[in-house]
């Protein structure tokens, strides 16, 4: 039975390891624990455990690749950023928290924080706080609709799922091509195509 709930844990952190926008690791989780008929607390510590190793990988390895793919221009934008975000103490906190239990992926999030060289710890604790949360009401949700399982195969490409896939697209690319410093100084939005190297 261990080995499944090890599934869990490394399924959560799989997805959660990639800097693209794949599906949340909550999905994931009530797919297992609907096809192995997990203990559903079980698959929820397991699963956020998981997820949180993968998002903490995420945020060590995301500024390596940083430095290879994009320019140094962009790299110093958003850096700037993370001195931003730490300067505003508790606030950014209380913002990593609230973006932490919506229903967006948290991709971004963790991208900006690596590329800005933040330390996992300020990102982090915030996070695991929202995730539980978000994950535990996700996973009672799909433990509830097992019982309908048909629906829920018909419904996996639905105008939600779409939607938060192009959101994520969305929040992902505006993160690279705006000019945060520019944004954030003179209170102006610029793009800004050139960020490769």
């Amino acid at each position: 039975m261990w080995l499944k709930y090890l599934i869990v844990f490394a399924a959560a952190c799989a997805v959660d390891i990639v800097p693209l926008p794949l599906p949340p690791a909550f999905v994931v989780m009530v797919f297992l624990q609907i096809y192995f008929n997990l203990d559903v607390w079980v698959v929820i510590f397991v699963g956020v455990s998981g997820s949180i190793l993968g998002r903490y990988i995420l945020t060590l390895y995301i500024p390596k690749i940083a430095d290879k793919i994009f320019n140094h221009a962009k790299n110093e934008d958003v850096q700037f950023l993370g001195r931003q975000l730490k300067e505003k103490g508790w606030k950014s906190q209380v913002a990593i928290l609230t973006y932490s239990l919506l229903p967006l992926p948290t991709t971004p999030l963790f991208i900006a924080g690596g590329m800005a060289k933040m330390k996992p710890r300020f990102i982090i604790p915030a996070f695991v706080v929202g995730k539980f949360t978000s994950d535990t009401v996700a996973v009672f949700m799909g433990k509830y609709a097992a019982e309908n399982t048909a629906s829920i195969l018909k419904g996996i490409v639905s105008w939600e799922t779409v939607f938060g896939l192009i959101l994520g697209i969305l929040l992902v690319t505006a993160f690279l091509f705006i000019d945060w410093r520019t944004w954030l100084q003179e209170n102006k939005i610029k793009l800004n195509y050139k960020i490769w190297k």
